[in-house]
């Protein structure tokens, strides 16, 4: 049996009944991705790390193609695919070294300190963002979110062991980290680069020739602003911002009318061909235990 032949009906990681493919079936997570990097940004190494690893700046939209398709292969792609994505990203990540800038002392980009802080402020952004703009989950459910993407931690390299796996073990995650944060130069550059980034022309330009100005930036702006709200409110303080609860009631009811808007886009113009090869595998799975069930009786 080829590889192929072994992949016809996996599911990959999750599967149609976790919470993960629940979650990660809403159109708001982009904006979960920009509120994560807007967090990211505070570790000091990591950002620093990425400053002197990185070309987001010269291709921001590439950076970010590249990191969605990792992150839908993760999720929607079989369990062969996942592990690829993953291999490619570990040798990666195991070539770079940055200097901290505060000590000029040498870190490798894969640190586990780092990487633990990647997948927990990735993870708990997604979660958060969903549920304030109006996804329903229970405490459990919660939970088990973060359980199931232990997953993923360990894809990395991490230990899942040392990787918080419920609600109540994020937020203590938080608060054992927060004395390492701050805002550095680094950090300040890449928000206001976040909030602000260069708009592809193919997208401007139209609008600029009508309007005299591009309606996308505009709109890329709210979304940031909307982003930043949704952090948490230590977080934003950091930033110079108000940790104001009307800051978070005002983010989530504009968070509730983006997924509102987005959710009423056609599934067909939304779902990538990794994500429809997923459902069409899950239907397979489905249907194969049912007749399997049925025949049984």
């Amino acid at each position: 049996m080829t590889d192929t032949d072994t992949d016809t009906d996996d599911v990959g990681l999750y599967g149609p009944g976790s919470v993960t493919w629940r979650v990660h079936d809403e159109p708001i997570l982009v904006l979960a991705g920009l509120r994560s990097l807007y967090l990211q940004a505070l570790h000091p190494l990591m950002i620093a790390g990425v400053a002197q690893n990185s070309t987001y700046r010269s291709d921001a939209f590439g950076r970010l193609m590249r990191t969605s398709e990792y992150m839908a292969t993760t999720v929607w792609g079989t369990t062969t695919q996942a592990q690829a994505a993953a291999a490619r990203i570990r040798r990666l990540h195991a070539r770079l070294r940055a200097t901290d800038p505060a000590t000029g002392t040498e870190f490798r980009l894969d640190d586990p300190d780092l990487m633990r802080w990647v997948h927990v402020s990735e993870a708990e952004s997604i979660l958060d963002t969903a549920t304030r703009s109006g996804l329903a989950l229970t405490p459990d459910e919660v939970d088990r979110y973060y359980a199931e993407q232990r997953r993923s931690a360990a894809l990395v390299g991490l230990d899942p062991g040392t990787v918080p796996g419920s609600a109540t073990e994020i937020a203590e995650y938080y608060r054992s980290v927060r004395p390492q944060l701050r805002v550095t130069r680094e950090a300040a550059e890449t928000a206001l680069f976040l909030t602000a980034p260069p708009v592809p022309a193919q997208l401007s330009l139209p609008w600029r020739v009508a309007l005299g100005f591009g309606p996308p930036r505009l709109a890329y702006l709210g979304l940031a602003a909307t982003a930043i709200g949704l952090l948490p409110a230590w977080a934003r303080r950091m930033y110079g911002g108000l940790g104001l609860p009307a800051t978070d009631v005002g983010a989530a009811l504009s968070a509730r009318g983006l997924r509102l808007a987005l959710r009423a886009v056609p599934r067909d113009l939304v779902d990538g061909p990794i994500r429809k090869a997923a459902r069409a595998r899950a239907g397979r799975t489905v249907t194969a235990a049912g007749y399997g069930a049925a025949a049984g009786r």
